[in-house]
């Protein structure tokens, strides 16, 4: 693709990173960086998909291999969190942790460890059993007790206000704005020169 006239690879997600689009991803990577083609992550992720089948397909190998290809890649990188943000995938994609040049989000954006929703429930799945365990149930209202704080909490830090004020990104973008925002990043980032590849062994 082209911003402003700039060549840019964007790698784009929505959802769970897969066996199969972690290595997609890896190898995209891996051309933009040989081509010295800076690259944009525009992320929607909600981490890596768990399970037996994708653990037997290879999800820690082949998410391995798209993290080293991420970190290593010596091209300018930007990101912009245009949805959720959320455990490993953040740093798949780019997170502030592997030297994205700039770092934006959008309005509705959420950044977490996990969304908050699914944190309630594991919260409540933990009293349950526990409480199982010595011969008692867990009420719908004793649940509900233990999932709101949760989910509050989740929502409060997971807002990019909350984020933007303590620095953890480049600022908060509009959705209009953002390609003539990307477009004088670029060329910024232009002005130092990508550093030689060096390629980083892979597992196979």
């Amino acid at each position: 693709a082209k911003i402003l006239g700039r060549p840019v690879a964007v790698l784009g997600n929505t959802g769970i990173l897969l066996p199969e689009s972690s290595m997609k991803g890896a190898h995209f990577v891996e051309l933009a960086s040989q081509r010295k083609i800076p690259l944009l992550f525009l992320q929607n992720i909600t981490g890596f998909m768990v399970g037996t089948a994708v653990e037997q397909a290879g999800i820690i190998k082949h998410g391995a291999k798209m993290v080293q290809a991420v970190s290593t890649a010596p091209v300018p990188k930007i990101t912009v969190m245009v949805g959720a943000s959320n455990g490993a995938g953040n740093y798949a994609m780019c997170g502030r942790a592997y030297g994205s040049r700039f770092l934006f989000t959008w309005p509705n954006a959420r950044v977490s460890v996990m969304g908050g929703d699914q944190a309630a429930q594991v919260m409540v799945i933990i009293k349950r059993e526990q409480l199982a365990r010595a011969g008692k149930e867990l009420s719908t209202a004793e649940a509900e007790a233990i999932a709101k704080p949760v989910r509050d909490q989740y929502e409060r830090e997971g807002h990019p206000y909350y984020g933007t004020a303590r620095l953890w990104d480049d600022g908060i973008l509009e959705p209009h704005l953002t390609r003539r925002t990307l477009g004088m990043c670029f060329a910024a980032a232009a002005h130092a020169p990508a550093a030689d590849w060096k390629a980083p062994v892979y597992r196979m």
